[in-house]
C-alpha cells in the first residue's frame, strides 16, 4: 500500500543552521520517534531500525537511507528508505525536504514523501497509517523546532547505543480516529438544510 504524505512547518533558526541540523543523522534521529541509527557507511548511506508498536504487535524495520540527491546550494535533499520487517512485511519510502528562508531570518520547512508499507501492521487500514505517518513526522517536526530554535548544537548522545523506545502507535491511532470522528461532525453540520 503506498500514499503520499506533504508536511511544512517553520523554525526561527537561519537556514544554513536548520540545513546543518537536517545532514546530520545523529541530530535528526535523536527527534525520530522509535528509530536508532545503527552505522554510518559513508556520506551517503545509513543503517538503521524503525520500531512502531500497535497494541500488542510491535513491528521492526531494519534497512539502509540513501542520500540519492544533495544540493547543498538550494538546500534540497532527496532520499530513499528500505526497510525489511522479520515477520516478512517491508517499508520503502522516497523524501524529498526543501529549505527556503523567510525574510524574517527563520526558515520554511517542506518535506514530501511517498511511502509504500507491507506487512502485518497494515491490518489497521491505510487511513490509519497515513495518519499515524502524518503524526510521527509532526512529533519529528516538533522536536527538531524546539531545538533548533532553543540552540541546541551539540552531541546528542549515542543514539546507537541504546535501544530506541518503539513509537507507540495505539495513542497515535486514538488521536487520528478522534481527529476523524470531528471532522465528520464538522461536515455533518456545515451541510445546507434541506
Amino acid at each position: 500500500m503506498a500514499f503520499d504524505i506533504r508536511e511544512t512547518f517553520a523554525v526561527n533558526a537561519p537556514v544554513e543552521d536548520v540545513w546543518r541540523f537536517v545532514m546530520d543523522p545523529q541530530r535528526v534521529v535523536a527527534c525520530m520517534p522509535g528509530a536508532a541509527l545503527d552505522e554510518v557507511v559513508d556520506d551517503e548511506t545509513l543503517l538503521g531500525t524503525v520500531s512502531v508498536k500497535v497494541g500488542a504487535v510491535t513491528a521492526r524495520y531494519a534497512g539502509r537511507v540513501q542520500f540519492t540527491n544533495v544540493d547543498e546550494e538550494n538546500h534540497t535533499v532527496e532520499m530513499t528508505a528500505e526497510g525489511k520487517e522479520t515477520s516478512g512485511g517491508t517499508a520503502r519510502a522516497s523524501v524529498t525536504s526543501n529549505l527556503t528562508p523567510r525574510a524574517d531570518g527563520g526558515t520554511d520547512v517542506v518535506a514530501e514523501a511517498t511511502i509504500d508499507i507491507t506487512g502485518r501492521i497494515m491490518q489497521v487500514g491505510r487511513g490509519m497509517i497515513q495518519g499515524v505517518s502524518q503524526q510521527i513526522f509532526q512529533q519529528f517536526a516538533a522536536c527538531a523546532k524546539e531545538r533548533l530554535e532553543a540552540g541546541v548544537t551539540g552531541d546528542p548522545g549515542d543514539s546507537a547505543a541504546a535501544a530506541p523506545e518503539p513509537i507507540r502507535a495505539l495513542p497515535l491511532l486514538l488521536r487520528v480516529t478522534w481527529n476523524a470522528i470531528v471532522n465528520a461532525v464538522r461536515r455533518l453540520f456545515r451541510r445546507p438544510a434541506r
